[in-house]
């Protein structure tokens, strides 16, 4: 066989039933307000509520199933961000074999203790996911044990590929997936099992911007590496596509787009407001391109978005409301300068009582050198009710005398 040809669903059928009693299938959930903004009736998978928090356990069970009790005594070794290093950590325990995972420096701290946690030993390597599957190669090649490739090897797209079989299962009548895409473990899949049981579906990946090595791949008809990664989707912040995986990608998905961190914070607050979902940046990037129109579905049937996981640290998930916020303009951070006197700071607070927002902090300075003498700088987070309500606030202010600028969102 040749290690770049294509899945059939019949593979993906035998992961289903090595899969059976060992991964939940997941909910699948109406959406309205992604209905009423893409035209079409859409649905969200719930993989975020998968055991271990994401889709990743379905591969690297699959994976470490298949493997020999020879392979399976010399122990396995992984390299993740943490979604797949729970999957393998899991995975292996429930198969009765030791997982050391390699994970980046900056790698969430919840996402470690919960691979720990799993019973994995935890190894720190490199800054990227990239840099860590390098050191876990070295492992594999002293010790012996067995890599369980995040996304690049045919068991682990597999796995994976349940996620579209149990989406034609409940939405039978859907038109199109929409899905993150890192490695392209998850979008590879969903291809093989969706296009085989209906070939006019299409299947959409979405990466984030500052991520998103596929388009330049793409067009260059190969792999092609990132020199680097910035995005809060730590899940998808991958330099390179898998061989294997790049095979599947440019010859069975549809379209590939993208979403900026703004797009993820947006669709992170939707998610948490009007669905009561807690997801990872990553895990709401199919969400994010909706909301967004980086990619706007035909009205010819349901959509699907793949919610891929839920894992954030908490911390994260702060930062990620607020600047959600401050890009729906539900959020201000500004700096206002006004006479340093006896009452003003309360007669300020009070004007901004009156128009009905709400503070949420607030610095008092009087040393900054752009002051001038007699001024004072407050330096005032905001919460209003949308951009309306946050340019009213603002002309009130300056109609009142004060110099307002606005500060960067956090």
């Amino acid at each position: 066989m040749n290690p770049l040809d294509l899945l059939t669903a019949a593979d993906v059928r035998a992961a289903r039933e090595l899969l059976t009693g060992v991964v939940k299938t997941t909910p699948l959930i109406p959406s309205r307000l992604l209905g009423e903004i893409t035209g079409t009736p859409a649905w969200l998978k719930c993989e975020n509520q998968q055991r271990a928090g994401s889709y990743k356990v379905r591969g690297a069970y699959t994976r470490i199933s298949r493997l020999s009790d020879a392979e399976r005594a010399r122990g396995v070794v992984a390299a993740s961000a943490g979604n797949h290093a729970q999957g393998v950590a899991l995975a292996a325990g429930l198969l009765g074999t030791r997982a050391t995972v390699f994970m980046p420096e900056g790698a969430p701290l919840p996402k470690v203790t919960a691979t720990r946690g799993y019973g994995a030993a935890i190894e720190y390597a490199g800054a990227s996911v990239d840099d860590s599957l390098e050191a876990a190669r070295q492992f594999a090649a002293s010790t012996g044990a067995v890599l369980i490739h995040p996304f690049d090897h045919p068991d682990v797209i597999a796995g994976q590929g349940t996620v579209g079989l149990e989406i034609l299962e409940q939405c039978p009548e859907a038109t199109t997936i929409v899905t993150a895409v890192g490695g392209g473990g998850l979008v590879s899949g969903v291809a093989v099992a969706a296009k085989a049981l209906r070939p006019d579906i299409r299947v959409v990946g979405v990466q984030a911007a500052g991520a998103a090595a596929y388009p330049p791949s793409l067009v260059a008809g190969s792999p092609q590496r990132l020199e680097r990664a910035v995005t809060i989707a730590d899940g998808i912040a991958v330099l390179r596509p898998g061989d294997l995986t790049f095979a599947h990608v440019s010859k069975l998905v549809d379209e590939i787009v993208t979403v900026t961190d703004e797009d993820l914070s947006a669709a992170l607050l939707v998610l948490l407001e009007r669905h009561k979902m807690v997801v990872e940046p990553a895990g709401g990037a199919a969400v994010a391109a909706l909301l967004t129109g980086a990619y706007a579905p035909p009205a010819d049937g349901p959509v699907v978005a793949i919610l891929s996981g839920g894992n954030i640290d908490p911390m994260l998930l702060l930062r990620v409301i607020e600047h959600g916020l401050a890009s729906a303009g539900r959020f201000l951070r500004l700096a206002v300068r006004c006479p340093d006197r006896p009452g003003e700071l309360a007669r300020l607070l009070g004007q901004i009582a009156d128009q009905r927002a709400n503070v949420v902090d607030v610095a008092h300075s009087r040393q900054s050198p752009r002051l001038s003498f007699g001024e004072a700088e407050v330096a005032l987070s905001v919460e209003t009710r949308g951009p309306d309500h946050s340019a009213a606030l603002i002309g009130t202010l300056r109609d009142s005398g004060y110099r307002v600028s606005l500060l960067a969102s956090p």
